[in-house]
């Protein structure tokens, strides 16, 4: 049986894609958290994070294209609102993004999680509102 040292190398590794006979008991995943005040436009380092948006007025956040931002397909972003002032998800034009029954947070301390579905189409699903 692979070391502990030689197990972490495996696991941290880019091209490895399945561990056969391993099994992981209770792992546990943190999400990175990254702050906004203010109206925001998503990056890649975002991908598997928390958008988290404290800002008293209403405000967007901004999907943009994937000629301009290559989120692969899969990729996966929480939202969280923790001001009052309502987060509304916005597609560039170009990108469409499907969610029901709109595509804003539904009040302060709502979250919902944008997953890209093909090349530049995402679904949003959460606490949302029209």
């Amino acid at each position: 049986f692979p070391s502990h040292d030689r197990l972490t190398s495996i696991a941290s590794g880019a091209t490895v894609t399945t561990i056969a006979g391993l099994t992981l008991t209770a792992p546990v995943i943190n999400l990175g958290t990254n702050a906004q005040v203010a109206s925001y436009t998503l990056v890649l380092t975002d991908n598997g994070k928390m958008v988290d948006i404290s800002n008293a007025s209403a405000n967007n956040l901004t999907v943009p294209l994937n000629s301009s931002v290559a989120f692969p397909v899969g990729a996966q972003i929480n939202i969280l609102q923790t001001g009052a002032g309502q987060t509304t998800v916005v597609a560039t034009g170009g990108v469409t993004i499907n969610g029901t029954p709109g595509l804003k947070l539904r009040a302060q301390w709502s979250s919902a999680t944008l997953i890209k579905r093909a090349t530049d189409t995402w679904v949003l699903i959460g606490d949302l509102s029209a």
